[in-house]
């Protein structure tokens, strides 16, 4: 008669659990640093773990051209952001076991 009680303690005790690493994970991903540079390294941006801009350095080389040295923030972001979603899926995976959660990203603040 309360057979399924049993699954459902199981269960809320796994969502509870979820939920608990899913906060450590974001986190860890605030903490996390990624890099993008661009133009032989005339731009370099860091990003964190989720995305956001968390440094940009630019050589005095690079703002000679207006248009070109936007083109290169962008090309930098870009990449930072690459690298950032990239360590959140690994991060996701071996948090999973390798379950496919696509999408989780947006939950954590990720996927620009």
């Amino acid at each position: 008669m309360f057979g399924g009680l049993g699954n459902l303690t199981g269960l809320l005790k796994t969502a509870r659990d979820l939920q608990g690493n899913m906060a450590k994970l974001q986190e860890k991903l605030a903490a996390q640093r990624h890099e993008g540079v661009a133009g032989g390294n005339l731009v370099r941006v860091i990003v964190d773990g989720k995305g956001a801009l968390v440094e940009i350095k630019i050589d005095p080389k690079a703002t000679a051209d207006v248009e070109l040295l936007e083109d290169l923030i962008r090309a930098a972001f870009n990449a930072a952001c690459a690298n950032s979603q990239e360590a959140m899926k690994k991060e996701m995976s071996a948090m999973t076991g390798g379950l496919d959660l696509s999408g989780f990203s947006q939950l954590l603040g990720g996927g620009s």
